[in-house]
């Protein structure tokens, strides 16, 4: 029997079906402009009477927008920016006028100047989650705060936020009476934060629709979206992570967005991974809140406008297909109206099967070792994004001290595993190829 007529409409083919579930789903979403409805479910919660748990929140998604703005604008001011502490208030002899910006080891700074700089942030983060987005009396709410506060605590869980609201999940941190009592000594520096404990990704308003895949190859399309001009002042890894990506791979070089308009509007463009390494920032069109736009090494502005009006004829029949790494300088700015997640919705929308980018302006040394760290190891096509950043964010946070890692979020693809060769069964458990 040969089957002539595609009565599911591709649905077979949606590339969510084929992803395992994530252990927690944890929505919140918009009812109008006044009111935030949160649900928690998942196979990794304690089950409420055979139905999700549920809650209408009273806070105003105006406030949790502008504690979410101030959390982000908090980790530039206190920890980005911070420099030692002198008598004088000039710098201090020996040391980098502003350390935690400019070096990705820590370990050799003083313990007792980074604990309440870690401090300060856990207490924000855990305000923005507990003292905004959660709080309120009400017998739903207290019921659905303390289910959400037990899940928290357990650690290593896949998460999926499911939101409306685009907020630094990943910057958020447990109550200190949430945290499970350590085996021995008090609880480490950066237990509390949700980004240390979880695998993390936010969705919600798009997701990748992805058609028939392309066979995976053993030389993958990689491109390397970038602005020329952004080491010629700075000493970082740039040249190593671009020599990295082109190792045993198709390599694509664009350094103008012009270059990168035109990729956009071929039909069979195929990158697999696309980097971006440029500079950022918030770019409106009328009456519309400003959405984050990157520039190369030219003037033209790339943003989801350019994308959507460049990808939207192809449809859902395209190779199109990438994971993109937005490591873009000052994209993590923070304004409250802004739409940081503007420009990965809109490649999610079109094709990309995730996009991970920093929720603060992060210094450019770290935003260099970052990428390296992560090619690394994506590039291997072992391991899903998710397995990657988590590990990533530990690793920087418990062998450098540095807790930038924290500070990069996965708009969707958790699950996203860089495929080069057909894989073993046991292998395609555990995530999905791209």
């Amino acid at each position: 029997m040969r089957v002539v007529q595609d009565p599911s409409r591709r649905f077979t083919l949606l590339g969510g079906l084929a992803a395992p579930r994530p252990d927690v789903t944890v929505a919140f979403d918009l009812c109008g402009d006044d009111r935030i409805r949160a649900r928690l479910y998942g196979p990794g919660v304690p089950a409420l009477q055979g139905t999700e748990h549920k809650a209408d929140l009273p806070v105003k998604p105006a406030k949790v927008k502008a504690a979410a703005a101030r959390l982000a604008r908090l980790w530039k001011e206190v920890f980005v920016d911070h420099r030692p502490p002198s008598p004088d208030g000039r710098p201090v002899p020996g040391r980098p006028e502003q350390p935690y910006a400019t070096l990705t080891d820590l370990t050799s700074e003083p313990l007792d100047e980074l604990r309440p700089v870690l401090d300060e942030l856990a207490h924000s983060g855990c305000e923005l989650l507990y003292g905004t987005l959660l709080e309120g009396e009400g017998h739903q709410v207290r019921l659905f705060r303390e289910f959400l506060s037990s899940v928290l605590a357990d650690e290593g869980l896949r998460i999926r936020f499911d939101s409306d609201l685009f907020v630094p999940w990943t910057l958020m941190c447990l109550r200190p009476e949430d945290l499970p009592a350590p085996a021995d000594g008090p609880p480490g520096l950066f237990d509390r934060f949700l980004g240390y404990r979880h695998q993390i990704e936010q969705t919600g308003g798009s997701y990748p629709w992805l058609g028939e895949r392309p066979a995976p190859a053993a030389l993958p399309v990689v491109s390397l979206n970038h602005d020329t001009g952004i080491d010629r002042h700075k000493a970082t890894r740039a040249s190593e992570v671009a020599a990295l990506l082109a190792q045993d791979t198709t390599f694509v070089e664009r350094t103008q967005g012009v270059e990168l308009a035109a990729a956009l509007s071929d039909p069979a463009l195929g990158d697999q991974v696309m980097y971006f390494w440029c500079h950022g920032a918030f770019h409106a069109d009328g009456p519309e809140p400003p959405g984050l736009a990157v520039r190369l090494s030219d003037t033209r502005i790339v943003d989801a406008h350019l994308v959507r009006e460049r990808r939207r004829r192809f449809g859902e029949d395209t190779p199109f297909q990438p994971f993109v790494l937005l490591n873009a300088c000052h994209a993590g700015v923070p304004a409250g109206e802004a739409d940081r997640a503007f420009l990965g919705r809109a490649l999610i929308e079109h094709g990309a099967r995730g996009v991970l980018g920093p929720l603060i302006e992060m210094p450019q040394v770290f935003a260099a070792e970052y990428a390296y760290a992560f090619f690394d190891r994506y590039l291997g096509g072992r391991e899903t994004a998710g397995q990657i950043a988590h590990a990533l964010a530990r690793a920087f946070a418990d062998e450098h001290l540095n807790p930038l890692g924290l500070a990069y979020a996965l708009h969707c693809g958790m699950d996203t595993r860089l495929a080069r060769a057909p894989l073993a069964a046991t292998d395609q458990e555990q995530g999905v190829a791209v």
